[in-house]
């Protein structure tokens, strides 16, 4: 069976703080642990009033800390913001904290805007050394590090992810034989060329002897289509917001978003959300079926960036349950998967 995932932004709501967006958050990853989901990945943004996990590896202690058996992690920590000594030291506190739980997704994207980029690291060159950086990184946690070393950290082999929304890091997952993670849950455009690219150009590794493919998707479910449809507007009106330079916290459902926003606007939001899965549960299915058609993804991860926090959690009940219902959504190219050594591929080559 394909294992599904989480993708949380700790959504703050218009009327809320980040504290009610970390308590949100840890009672999300307990109920997607008891509904059977495999991992529950944070992702870094900065200066984003409506994102309260810049902090993203202070959160995922948070979240491990509360929760048994769920993989937590980073997806992700973009690696252009940070040395890779202390991305090194940070996962290998965590992985020590929670032994087989810790995964580390990298972006090469800052994540935020030039300003804040510069204020974070304060050399906007760094996104080209992105492969070097992954290099290094990953030598902080071999046996063998050299006279720097990672502590805690070396010798740990924290599961490492490559992401990406263009081509750039599919061939680099490639070349390395790691994890690919496309971000399709907001960037959709390149998915099939990036997952193309990838399993074509895929080179054996230590950590992996096939591809393995992991596809983001925005979940919009509620037990009719129309309330999926209003559930989604909040998204919608966000990335509408960003665009206009005005980021905000997450607002409520707007039935009138058609009324507030261009033609323009209305297509760009509909192009972010092009592989989102919206509406009742036989059009969630309906939605799960096509996508794995379409990418024969190893794990689908889906982020459901909801105002209302219930109505979120019966969104990712619902694909559990759809999940558990439905035979054709056992995919050739996965095995069930592995709450702690993480998800067989068609090789049996694991993610440790």
């Amino acid at each position: 069976m394909i294992p599904f995932s989480v993708l949380d932004l700790c959504p703050i709501l218009e009327g809320g703080d980040a504290a009610q967006a970390f308590t949100n958050s840890l009672d999300l990853a307990r109920k997607a642990e008891s509904w059977g989901y495999h991992r529950f990945w944070l992702a870094e943004h900065h200066n984003m009033p409506g994102i309260a996990s810049a902090a993203t590896a202070v959160v995922i202690g948070h979240v491990a800390a509360g929760t048994r058996t769920i993989r937590v992690g980073a997806g992700g920590v973009m690696l252009s913001n940070h040395a890779p000594l202390v991305i090194a030291e940070q996962f290998g506190t965590l992985a020590s904290l929670f032994p087989g739980r810790i995964d580390l997704g990298l972006g090469r994207a800052p994540g935020t805007d030039p300003r804040t980029s510069m204020a974070l690291r304060r050399d906007m060159g760094t996104a080209d050394t992105f492969p070097d950086d992954v290099n290094e990184l990953e030598a902080y946690f071999s046996e063998h590090p050299g006279r720097v070393r990672a502590v805690p950290g070396t010798g740990l082999k924290v599961p490492l992810i490559l992401l990406g929304s263009s081509l750039f890091s599919a061939q680099l997952a490639a070349a390395k034989g790691l994890p690919f993670a496309f971000a399709s849950h907001f960037a959709p455009q390149l998915l099939d060329q990036a997952l193309r690219i990838y399993r074509e150009r895929f080179q054996p590794s230590q950590v992996l002897e096939k591809p393995y493919a992991i596809v983001g998707a925005p979940l919009f479910a509620a037990d009719s289509d129309e309330e999926g449809q209003l559930l989604l507007s909040s998204m919608q009106r966000q990335f509408i917001n960003l665009r206009r330079g005005i980021p905000g916290k997450l607002q409520p459902p707007e039935k009138n978003l058609k009324l507030e926003a261009s033609p323009a606007e209305l297509a760009m939001a509909d192009q972010a959300m092009a592989c989102a899965l919206v509406g009742s549960p036989e059009s969630v299915e309906r939605g799960l079926q096509a996508l794995l058609q379409r990418t024969q993804a190893d794990e689908l991860i889906f982020a459901s960036h909801i105002y209302d926090h219930q109505a979120r959690l019966r969104s990712y009940q619902i694909a559990a349950e759809v999940r558990q219902m439905t035979d054709l959504l056992t995919w050739p190219a996965a095995s069930e998967s592995s709450a702690v050594n993480g998800p067989v591929s068609a090789g049996q080559a694991k993610l440790r």
